[in-house]
């Protein structure tokens, strides 16, 4: 069903007026997501995809500084950006659905936007970049809809006790392969050649995708990303399903608490949003120091990242987002603005990001995959910060949507709707 020409879209809302604070808060938690997500994602752009976790994948030499970097993105932002977006989906869905109900549409309305942000990611994970989130949201999204409508007290509690039973799963599931891996012991002596065979695998993956990359190849490399990579989707959601969902679920309630709205007391939100922040990085800074001590080994920091840290990582994403959502009703300035602005297009911020590293490191074009350490990366992580911010405030002065929100609420509406202000 078309949307009448005179009614306002879901999210075209200037942040003033009724729900105004909430609008404003989550554009801002937007942003500075979609730029942390680009902190922790830098190293699997211009290095193998592994290298994201163990620092030895690296095709150049990884520094004892190096090492501490790594510790510092574990605690501070590996997991934690990614939860913040994750809980801003969920609320983003209640959004939605408030404003489609107000003009009397369902919930298949966002059904079908699922179904097209699902398209998207499948076509970013095969041609553009294999660490997509966007075909595990709209999977986790659908699911998602299956308990909008419970109250918000329900949604928290399954949100949180879905979330804890994962993090038991996944620990149980990677948190003592470091310990089986070099075992000695008879009865793990098969695993622990299993475990070798399945990393020198995905060793061996990521020289053949860097050689793919680094000499251009780039019709090679997506038959290797559908041929070997495909089927590994269902695993992929499987690792994240039970991350992922109970998320969405604790922000839909987060939402209806009124976390966004600027309406609870601001010296409770900034002592528990502190406080579990302090909390989670607290917990959070043992595990990183344990994989470190370990030497920063392939099953280490699987089992650091996968596993120990899921609870912690917990703590902390809560803590984040209750601070964020304060200062986002409250911040001013230039700065403050133009991160609300890159929030406010964080769907072309989040693919356009992978378009420009495509530029950046595949051989046909900057040809400089495999040839930047993690230093130099985040130099580049940060000069791309410095293109969103540019970029997405003058563009929203102009027009009414980023370009690929625009393109995602065309094909949601199934109807082209008008860019320029």
């Amino acid at each position: 069903m078309d949307v009448p020409k005179t009614a306002t879209p879901p999210d075209q809302i200037q942040p003033t007026g009724p729900g105004g604070h909430r609008i404003a808060s989550l554009d801002f938690i937007r942003g500075i997501a979609v730029m942390g997500i680009l902190a922790a994602n830098i190293v699997a752009f211009g290095q193998p995809m592994t290298a994201y976790m163990y620092p030895d994948a690296f095709t150049v030499p990884h520094s004892l500084a190096e090492d501490w970097m790594w510790v510092a993105q574990f605690v501070l932002i590996d997991s934690k950006m990614r939860g913040l977006f994750t809980l801003l989906f969920g609320a983003g869905m209640v959004l939605f659905l408030e404003r489609a109900a107000a003009r009397g549409q369902g919930r298949w309305l966002q059904v079908r936007r699922l179904l097209w942000l699902g398209v998207i990611g499948l076509i970013h994970y095969f041609f553009i970049w294999r660490g997509d989130i966007l075909f595990l949201y709209a999977c986790s999204g659908l699911a998602a809809l299956l308990f909008v409508g419970l109250s918000r007290r329900k949604l928290l509690v399954l949100g949180l006790v879905g979330y804890f039973g994962g993090a038991l799963l996944y620990t149980g599931f990677v948190g003592f392969l470091p310990m089986m891996e070099n075992s000695q012991e008879p009865a793990f002596v098969e695993l622990a050649e299993e475990l070798e065979s399945e990393k020198q695998a995905d060793l061996a993956d990521g020289r053949l995708e860097t050689r793919m990359i680094a000499e251009g190849d780039y019709a090679d490399w997506v038959n290797h990303n559908i041929v070997e990579h495909g089927p590994e989707l269902g695993f992929y959601l499987l690792m994240f399903w039970f991350e992922t969902l109970p998320l969405m679920l604790v922000g839909m309630a987060a939402y209806r608490y009124g976390l966004f709205d600027g309406g609870l007391d601001p010296g409770r939100q900034r002592f528990w949003g502190l406080t579990l922040w302090l909390v989670g990085t607290a917990l959070t800074i043992p595990v990183a120091l344990w994989a470190k001590d370990g030497g920063l080994t392939y099953y280490g920091t699987l089992a650091a990242m996968a596993g120990w840290s899921m609870v912690p990582r917990l703590f902390a994403i809560l803590g984040l987002v209750t601070l964020l959502a304060l200062w986002g009703n409250r911040v001013t300035g230039s700065l403050a603005e133009r991160v609300s602005a890159a929030g406010r297009a964080a769907f072309t911020n989040y693919l356009g990001t992978s378009v420009l590293m495509m530029l950046v490191f595949h051989g046909w074009a900057g040809g400089l995959f495999g040839q930047l350490g993690r230093t130099e990366l985040y130099l580049v992580a940060a000069a791309t910060w410095v293109l969103m911010l540019l970029w997405s405030k003058p563009w929203l002065e102009r027009y009414r949507f980023g370009p690929l929100e625009w393109l995602w609420r065309c094909l949601t509406y199934w109807r082209i709707f008008p860019l320029r202000r």
